[in-house]
């Protein structure tokens, strides 16, 4: 949640901020500002709402060659010019922008700033006082600054400027994630890769708790304490043309069209020169040494573990439980002797699940990672990485990391299926194949789930999805889907559990979505259709070839019954997302979600 960049060189930081936090706006997008320091003094730009509004505040005529920006997601204060970043210290020598939560910035306002007047309601201003403040003390911004950031508990990723000391820009890090881009002449700061991978592709990485001094032509990075830090760069992974739409009018299209080409890239990456699959040894230890699997989530990484969940129990034999991160890390169950923890997360930065882990470690327990950023915090702190290989998903609204996270799920249950000796009845990477075939099929018949959204979702203010076995998992993806992007009132439920209450909100034309591709509950759904729409409900059923009845509303493409949740959430994803266009809903931005939540 909320990004930020900033630039120190040779050239006129303007666009290289507006541009970068364009690329950022996934992260968050209630306010934005940039600030650029010249030989005039520091010029700052605020706006309420989009990148664009921000654009058109800036004066062009302004030129700098070091610069801050941040785009923002609120969480202390409303949206606002008052509470958008940058802030500054109270004679102005001070401007910072800062992401993650300030926990105990009430108790540095007593101690330290009682005497100062505040221009927003945010943590974040806490912090730039609070450099001022020991600056007069020490004279000496980096003592001040250091001195400042150890203070602070929670969350940060920090990025000021002295306008006193214009060759410099200052850095801090801890648990909110922030990377360094070297260039020639020049060095960046950004909460993400892409949003400056148009300027360089050298990166590198800020661990928790280290401080950085950045010139245009030197990185220093130390610890708390002053010591440095030695540390190589990397290439990003990554091509400016995967972060663009092209001809799609929104990334979330993009990113449902792209399932088919993760699903093959995952068996390429899975598999080795003889066809096989291919883990490290030392994942495939882990799991056979286990007695019980914790899968750490949430949203719709959580609905993959419930998925996942199946795989492993079905194929391996183990015994999981799923847990929605937030609440473990509160409320942790009674552990089994030999647990294994698996953590799911396309960005490999949220914060819940990174709470989980760290008290987890301290247990000494082992931890695996799933996720889409193999460098990220959650990845680096785990024991093992499985990596999702499904390319940056930009839209808030997550579709193809979430096929990911199940097919990479599968891999691992038959990979430690076929390690136990346990005979399998199918092809795996073959029917991965066939999964990926059938997702371009239905990616190809947009316009006949467009025909649906707009028949049974037009007018409508709530929705209910129902399904049983795996189909409930997925219908619980469909609901989240549908109520993130369109504020349609959605929700998801086992089939047999309407009857216990929530048949009581079924009225005259209520849409109630069925999915029917599990061949042993194929009766029971149907059942369960029959008995809201006798009560008035408007149905729809997605059911799977070679279970369909005429009446049925969509046929899916036949694929292995274990693996249709991969099949089954692309029409929910694509009528989600013609809903929403339907009521003219910014679809890869809804309103107050942030695509990366990296605070808790």
């Amino acid at each position: 949640m909320c990004g930020i960049v900033g630039y120190i060189g040779q050239h006129d930081t303007k666009e290289t901020l507006l541009n970068g936090l364009e690329k950022l706006e996934y992260r968050g997008y209630d306010s934005a500002g940039i600030a650029m320091l010249n030989e005039d003094g520091m010029h700052l730009f605020k706006a309420k709402g989009r990148i664009a509004a921000l654009r058109n505040r800036v004066d062009n005529a302004v030129h700098a060659t070091m610069g801050i920006g941040h785009t923002r997601w609120a969480t202390h204060g409303v949206p606002s010019e008052d509470n958008a970043h940058p802030h500054q210290s109270a004679s102005g020598r001070f401007t910072l922008v800062h992401n993650g939560v300030v926990e105990n910035y009430q108790d540095l306002k007593k101690a330290y700033l009682h005497d100062v007047n505040f221009a927003s309601e945010t943590d974040t201003e806490v912090i730039v006082h609070l450099v001022e403040k020991l600056f007069k003390k020490y004279q000496d911004t980096v003592k001040a600054f250091r001195q400042a950031v150890s203070l602070l508990k929670g969350s940060y990723a920090i990025g000021m400027i002295d306008s006193e000391n214009p060759d410099t820009l200052y850095v801090a890090k801890n648990k909110s994630p922030l990377l360094v881009g070297l260039g020639n002449d020049f060095n960046v700061i950004a909460s993400d890769a892409m949003a400056t991978l148009d300027v360089t592709d050298q990166y590198l990485e800020i661990f928790d708790q280290e401080i950085v001094l950045l010139n245009r032509n030197f990185v220093d990075i130390q610890n708390l304490d002053g010591t440095a830090v030695e540390r190589s760069a990397y290439t990003a992974q990554m091509d400016a043309s995967d972060i663009e739409k092209g001809t799609y009018p929104h990334f979330m299209l993009k990113e449902i069209d792209e399932q088919p080409f993760v699903m093959r890239r995952i068996i390429q990456e899975y598999k080795n020169a003889n066809n096989e699959l291919k883990l490290d040894m030392n994942i495939r230890k882990a799991m056979k040494a286990t007695d019980r699997i914790y899968i750490i989530a949430c949203g719709t990484s959580y609905h993959a573990g419930l998925v996942g969940k199946q795989f492993i129990e079905k194929l391996a034999n183990i015994p999981v439980e799923v847990h929605v991160a937030s609440e473990f890390s509160y409320n942790m169950p009674l552990l089994s002797e030999k647990p294994l923890f698996v953590f799911l997360s396309q960005s490999g930065e949220t914060a819940d699940s990174r709470s989980v882990l760290v008290n987890i470690k301290k247990k000494g327990y082992p931890a695996l990672t799933v996720t889409n950023v193999p460098g990220s915090t959650l990845s680096r702190e785990a024991d093992h990485t499985l990596h999702l290989y499904a390319g940056p998903e930009i839209a808030v609204a997550s579709t193809k990391a979430y096929t990911a996270q199940i097919a990479v799920l599968a891999i691992l249950a038959v990979d430690t299926a076929q390690a136990k000796g346990f005979e399998l009845d199918f092809d795996p990477l073959q029917e991965l194949a066939i999964v990926a075939n059938a997702m371009e099929v239905l990616t190809d018949q947009k316009e006949a789930i467009e025909a649906l959204a707009s028949d049974y979702l037009a007018t409508t203010r709530n929705a209910f999805f129902i399904g049983r076995g795996a189909d409930y998992y997925v219908c619980l993806e469909g609901a989240l889907k549908l109520k993130e992007i369109s504020y349609i009132q959605a929700e998801g439920f086992a089939g047999g559990e309407l009857k216990h209450g929530t048949i009581a909100l079924i009225e005259e034309g209520t849409p109630v979505i069925a999915l029917a591709t599990q061949a042993n509950v194929n009766y029971a759904i149907r059942s369960n259709v029959q008995e809201v729409a006798a009560r008035g409900a408007n149905t729809m059923i997605f059911s799977s070839k070679g279970l369909e009845l005429d009446t049925d509303a969509f046929v899916l493409p036949h694929v292995h019954e274990l693996l249709a949740p991969l099949v089954s959430v692309v029409p929910l994803q694509i009528l989600a997302y013609y809903a929403a266009l339907d009521r003219g809903c910014d679809v890869d931005k809804p309103r107050n979600l942030a695509k990366s939540v990296t605070v808790e």
